[in-house]
């Protein structure tokens, strides 16, 4: 099941294309900005960074969930096998003993 792209996936895309956008703009030379401006994209980048790092702390945490529920799966699957061949071997006991 895929899901779709949240609000905040979009409003990050706009910011680094924005991000980016102004970095040409600024080389190129048609973008004139005070000093305490320049920095800007900088903290910008670093946001979306640790926005980034942040959906995979999230990632992370839902396969780990995947995983314990995997394995409490697998082992319930075994449980089941157990049974069926416990009370598989219990009937075979019962019809030799009827006979």
């Amino acid at each position: 099941m895929k899901k779709g792209m949240s609000i905040w996936d979009v409003i990050a895309w706009i910011v680094l294309a924005l991000i980016l956008l102004w970095v040409i703009l600024k080389m190129l030379g048609v973008i004139s900005t005070p000093l305490w401006l320049e920095y800007a994209p900088i903290y910008g980048a670093i946001y979306l960074a640790g926005w980034q790092v942040h959906k995979l702390e999230m990632v992370a945490r839902e396969v780990h969930e995947l995983k314990q529920f995997k394995y409490a799966t697998i082992t319930e699957i075994n449980n089941l096998k157990t049974n069926c061949i416990r009370n598989h071997k219990n009937e075979g006991k019962e019809e030799s003993e009827e006979n």
